[in-house]
């Protein structure tokens, strides 16, 4: 395993013995077949716990045939069952449990336990019907052992609806159930997934890389039920089967302690590999610089891990005047689950650092901050900013904003146009633009440009939203000279040229599917006037804070340092920006 994180050396490397372990290969099948409904597979533990072929009990509809719900196909050397369930599809689907006599559906794991399992997502992966896929499940309600969850399954290491990893159990020594999260998962790629447990603590682990923790309060063991065993590729819900695995398993096993990473089951990643630095501080490389900062999606962080939310404007706010930052933008995604008002909350809080800094900044929405009651407007909205002589005003629907703040040489326009209403704003925004026609302009929306890529090549595209802004409101007007936006996974930027031929720098600036939802990494953009360059970079006030104590390892990196997180443009702004008027 390379590339892997151990936190706090949670597991001693030793000799063990597995509870069970199960390969999903035709060497070990037991008896039985696909076809015939009956397969059994053998657990090569050697304790007996093999797994049975079993059929999801829909009510009232007949069971389909198992061969149209899985089949053995080839991955590199060796031939892996591969799941075909379908919840929109008529007929049931199929799963394996454990034997009803099986030890471990008696075992609650009062030494820890390392749960593994090599998966691989399917490509493409469709929301409606992959969401929270059961992988491995513990069969049982936490409301038959009196627990909170009234029909919560006792644990679960399951898929959810963002191709993330969710791990819910009922700990032997609690009440509650505890949860641990993943980042996303690459569709159509294998995948290591590893639940670490010394009783203390449950880490999750995707590829050898830790992402979140549990809480910090002792958890010890997993609940068991009686007569309850597990079920492989398949969650359940309120004691019945809910959510049917789709896509191919190659190995699972669990073992009764706390592994070392050493002993995890073999497995060779093949996600892409950041680039950076483990040391340094941001600086001005240039007295007379100045830069503008882009917050990507803070959604994971304002989830799962507000305090790298909080890290990020922390650092901006006392760095404001030595980094002289002329601006602050949020690209949007504030939250998660746009009805948290938890979430909310936290993003809030966050945001008021730079409120009682004085730091300059200006916000939008993403596609996760709607919803009927308009959280985002209360949060976020105009009367957030009515007080701040830099914000000169909202749309007709009071998601889309501007501003106007010194920076250098130049008086800039900041225009945040919302992608949700960015139809019925457009002629407000062209207003603007005509308005301010002397005044350099930066515009930023949640959804323009996203990215594929080719090889190790990020090529650009426009999204059907990036497309309109382009053609109403950056092409004709060349005062328009930088664009940012969020929403798409990854990063990449691009210089396009408008209706006169001027150049147009675009990014797409967005860590979410990252390493702990984006390990709070934030984009930095140096403009050098006097050399006629604009710096990119990307750093992470958590990390810079979290290395005071902390010995780094990867990907914990304070600067990321690849092609699309630390580059240059040549910009010349004395000829960019002939048009505008130097009394501004």
């Amino acid at each position: 395993m390379k590339h892997g994180r151990m936190y706090d050396a949670i597991a001693l490397k030793h000799a063990f013995t597995p509870l069970a372990h199960w390969r999903f290969t035709l060497e070990s099948v037991l008896n039985g077949s696909v076809q015939d409904k009956n397969l059994v597979i053998r657990d090569e533990s050697g304790n007996g716990n093999n797994l049975k072929l079993a059929v999801a009990n829909t009510p009232n509809m007949e069971p389909a045939a198992a061969v149209n719900c899985m089949s053995w196909e080839p991955s590199g050397a060796d031939t892996c069952l591969h799941f075909h369930n379908d919840r929109n599809a008529k007929g049931n689907g199929y799963y394996f449990r454990t034997e009803q006599d099986a030890p471990l559906n008696h075992e609650i794991f009062a030494e820890g336990f390392t749960i593994e399992a090599i998966i691989y997502l399917p490509d493409p992966f469709d929301e409606k019907i992959h969401s929270w896929m059961g992988i491995v499940t513990r069969q049982g309600q936490g409301a038959e052992l009196n627990r909170s969850g009234e029909a919560e399954v006792l644990a679960t290491m399951s898929v959810s609806n963002c191709k993330e990893i969710q791990w819910v159990s009922h700990p032997i020594n609690m009440r509650t159930s505890t949860t641990s999260w993943s980042r996303y998962l690459a569709e159509g790629k294998w995948h290591h997934i590893a639940i670490v447990n010394d009783t203390k603590r449950t880490l999750l682990y995707v590829n050898g890389i830790c992402d979140y923790n549990s809480p910090v309060e002792p958890i010890c063991g997993i609940a068991a039920i009686e007569g309850n065993g597990w079920n492989i590729g398949a969650s359940e819900w309120a004691g019945r089967i809910d959510s049917l695995f789709s896509g191919a398993l190659q190995e699972i096993r669990i073992s009764g302690q706390a592994l070392h990473q050493e002993d995890w089951l073999s497995f060779a990643a093949e996600e892409e590999l950041l680039e950076g630095s483990y040391t340094g501080e941001p600086q001005l490389s240039g007295d007379h610089n100045y830069h503008f900062v882009f917050v990507p999606d803070p959604q994971m962080q304002s989830y799962l891990n507000p305090e790298m939310l909080e890290a990020q404007t922390e650092w901006i706010a006392k760095q404001q005047e030595h980094m002289q930052i002329a601006m602050t933008a949020f690209v949007g995604d504030f939250v998660h689950n746009s009805d948290s008002t938890v979430e909310w909350n936290r993003a809030s809080s966050a945001v008021l650092k730079l409120d009682e800094s004085d730091a300059a900044y200006m916000a939008t929405a993403g596609n996760h901050d709607y919803d009927p009651t308009q959280a985002y407007l209360r949060f976020l909205g105009p009367e957030r900013f009515a007080s701040k002589a830099y914000y000169k005003g909202c749309s007709p629907s009071r998601y889309s904003s501007y501003a106007i703040q010194k920076a250098g040489s130049y008086s800039y326009l900041w225009l945040m146009v919302d992608m949700q209403n960015v139809h019925m704003d457009v002629a407000w925004c062209k207003e603007i633009l005509i308005k301010h026609a002397n005044y350099p302009t930066i515009l930023v929306s949640h959804d323009m440009m996203y990215m594929l890529a080719d090889g190790e090549t990020n090529v650009p595209y426009q999204s059907e939203n990036g497309a309109f802004i382009w053609e109403q409101l950056i092409y004709p007007y060349q005062q328009v000279f930088m664009t940012v936006n969020g929403h798409f996974n990854g990063n990449v930027h691009q210089i396009r040229s408008n209706e006169k031929g001027q150049d147009v720098i675009q990014m797409l600036v967005n860590y979410q599917d990252r390493y702990r939802g984006g390990n709070g990494w934030l984009r930095l953009v140096e403009l050098d006037e006097q050399n006629k360059a604009i710096k990119c970079r990307s750093f992470s006030p958590w990390v810079a804070k979290l290395s005071e104590d902390t010995v780094l390892q990867y990907p914990d990196y304070r600067f990321l340092t690849g092609r699309y997180d630390e580059f240059e443009f040549n910009f010349d702004f004395a000829a960019r920006f002939s048009f505008a008027d130097p009394n501004n």
